[in-house]
């Protein structure tokens, strides 16, 4: 006896969609059992990291359920349309900015550059740094303040200053840019 689940008749496919055209909640877990699984794995194909392609899932069976008005039979079949729903909606996620600058900006935890372990008793006092910060902008100095001098982590940081952590980031990354140009160019 197969597992595999025989493939929808296009009876089948017509009753689930208007089913879906008419709101109703079970179809959409029927379609998700149905489809679910070879929709993942095509988002897979394009994003190559499991949770993504779980989140993107959901979110793409929200746009279908949303959107289902859209779907012509006449055009093609209900997997091929879904396929493209999800797609689009992958690669629209994945050329967005805010992703982007997540996926740039990982976690030390996360990363696989090895890194030295910092020195326990660094004094950024003495190489001249806290002489440096003063040519920064005023937010951006109170960001490395804190993270620098202050020993704060950058979710403390975000805490403290009542920000969100991106920006904590966003700004610190932009003084030690800033920081890089006034080393040079006070050499």
């Amino acid at each position: 006896m197969s597992s595999i689940p025989a493939l929808p008749t296009a009876m089948d496919e017509t009753e689930l969609v208007q089913r879906l055209l008419a709101r109703d909640e079970q179809a959409l877990r029927r379609l998700q059992e149905r489809y679910g699984r070879n929709l993942q794995a095509v988002i897979m194909r394009l994003v190559h990291k499991e949770a993504l392609a779980q989140d993107l899932l959901q979110e793409g069976l929200l746009k279908i359920w949303l959107g289902i008005g859209g779907y012509d039979p006449a055009r093609g079949r209900l997997f091929t349309w879904m396929v493209r729903v999800c797609c689009n909606h992958a690669i629209d996620v994945m050329r967005s900015p805010r992703h982007r600058f997540h996926n740039d900006n990982q976690s030390l935890e996360s990363s696989s550059v090895q890194r030295a372990p910092a020195p326990t008793t660094f004094h950024p006092e003495h190489i001249g740094i806290r002489e440096l910060t003063q040519g920064l902008k005023p937010r951006q100095r109170e960001v490395i303040d804190l993270l620098y001098f202050g020993g704060c982590t950058q979710v403390e940081t975000a805490e403290e200053l009542g920000i969100p952590l991106a920006t904590v980031k966003t700004r610190a990354r932009a003084a030690l840019v800033a920081l890089a140009a006034l080393a040079r160019s006070a050499r």
